[in-house]
């Protein structure tokens, strides 16, 4: 079983993409949404299973390539940046 149908993907693309299409997968906003998700789903796996340090190590290439997004966003454009924060309530 997937953890993330077609459907559920779409609608990421389709909240958090630039262009707000379903098919805008490219974007930063779209790509920083989508690693949040799986972040989270990981990161629940994680209070379970304890152990399972090879997705520990996914879960921390994953908030790397997420952080390297945002600071990509960020020097190309700050609203941009400010936006995604607040949509997905990664700052407080």
């Amino acid at each position: 079983m997937r953890y993330l149908t077609k459907e559920q993907k779409q609608d990421i693309f389709a909240k958090h993409g630039f262009e707000k299409t379903k098919t805008d997968t490219g974007s930063p906003e779209a790509q920083i949404a989508l690693f949040t998700q799986r972040i989270n789903h990981i990161t629940e796996h994680l209070k379970t299973n304890k152990k399972d340090h090879s997705s520990r190590l996914g879960l921390l290439k994953l908030v790397g390539k997420r952080k390297s997004l945002l600071n990509y966003l960020f020097k190309k454009d700050i609203t941009r940046y400010r936006a995604i924060l607040a949509e997905l309530e990664l700052r407080k």
